[in-house]
Formats: structure tokens, sequence, C-alpha cells
């Protein structure tokens, strides 16, 4: 896989962690100001998707993006929301863990 995906992904990644964490910050508090922020940068991390998306092609891009996100709002929405899952919830998780996983590995498929 090249770097520049790996980037990308990053910056995807932290962008729209950092929107759903204003969104869920905007939901504790009702503020205008941190809607208007998190839809921003939603915005925003769209756009960086489409590059995502020219770097590794769409069924990558969005499948890695969505089962990374799916990852790592958990820890947060567990370390700074103070949510928690169920255990059959938890196996949710685990499995998308593993599909990322092997999807990373590398293959012959490539459109």
């Amino acid at each position: 896989m090249k770097l520049p995906f790996l980037l990308w992904l990053a910056v995807a990644l932290g962008t729209f962690l950092s929107a759903a964490t204003a969104s869920r910050a905007y939901i504790s508090s009702n503020s205008i100001p941190m809607l208007i922020f998190s839809l921003g940068l939603y915005c925003v991390g769209n756009l960086v998707m489409l590059k995502l998306m020219r770097e590794g092609g769409l069924a990558m891009a969005v499948s890695i993006s969505a089962i990374a996100q799916l990852l790592l709002i958990n820890v947060i929405a567990m370390v700074v929301f103070g949510e928690r899952l169920s255990t059959t919830q938890l196996i949710g998780v685990a499995v998308g863990a593993v599909a990322m996983a092997l999807m990373l590995f590398p293959g012959p498929g490539k459109a």
C-alpha cells in the first residue's frame, strides 16, 4: 500500500473523528457555533475522502475509513464521554477490526 494513501487516511480519520467529537459536544451543550464547526469539519473530511478515493479506489477508501472510524470513535466515546457498549456490540467492533486487517493485506485486487 502506498504511503500517500495512509497519510490521506490519517488526515481523513482525524477530521472525521474531530467532527464526530464536536457533534457529541454540540449535543451536550446545544451550542450553535459548535454545530457549525462540526458541519465544517464534516465538509473538509469529505473533500479529503475524494483524494483518498483517488489514491486507493472507492471500495478500499470508504471501507477502511468507515471501519477505522468505527474503532476509533468507540474509543473516544468510552474514554471521553463515558459511554459503554454491550458485549454483543463489542463483538461487532472486534469483527470490524478483523475485517479491516483482512482488507489491508496485500493482494491482487485492484480495478
